[in-house]
């Protein structure tokens, strides 16, 4: 189990890596976009370095952001109430955290259905963006692999702690 484990691991650190990389090419987008278009405004057109589909990208990459970073981040970022589990034994904490990791796994996979129900939907209808002219097939499929990333991490988070007995510091 902990060779599926590590596996799983390296995985999402990797795609954790990846939607870091996605959040700068966000901000310097936005930033490129923001400044040619006050070029353009300062030069009351004369200078014309706008550029077409950078609310496209933006919007794209804050999708793969989130996608990315979510299944890396499921095992480090809960957040826990004191206030209410603080009376808990240590064993009853675990078994919330293991059952709030299961259905954040399921969520996960609802989500990893739907991307891929989308797949099927713009192949057949050759769907594209509006702006850069790509085909969302692609997003989707993406999007489908990060989810189920997702939900794959959560399940085996879970299971982990159902199995180990502790959760990570």
């Amino acid at each position: 189990m902990k060779a599926v484990t590590n596996f799983i691991e390296r995985i999402t650190h990797v795609m954790h890596l990846i939607g870091g990389f996605f959040l700068v090419a966000m901000m310097l987008v936005t930033l490129a976009d923001v400044a040619t278009r006050g070029i353009f405004t300062l030069t009351d057109g004369a200078l014309d370095w706008t550029f077409t589909g950078g609310i496209e990208l933006v919007k794209y990459s804050l999708l793969f952001t989130v996608l990315f970073i979510l299944p890396h981040s499921v095992s480090r970022s809960q957040v826990i109430v004191d206030l209410f589990t603080d009376g808990f034994k240590a064993r009853t904490k675990i078994m919330f955290e293991a059952f709030y990791s299961v259905c954040f796994g399921f969520f996960g996979a609802a989500m990893a259905y739907s991307f891929y129900l989308h797949i099927e939907d713009a192949a057949m209808s050759y769907e594209t963006t509006q702006d850069l002219m790509i085909p969302l097939t692609y997003f989707y499929s993406v999007a489908t692999f990060a989810t189920v990333m997702l939900a794959v991490s959560a399940f085996v988070y879970a299971f982990d702690l159902l199995i180990s007995g502790k959760a990570e510091s």
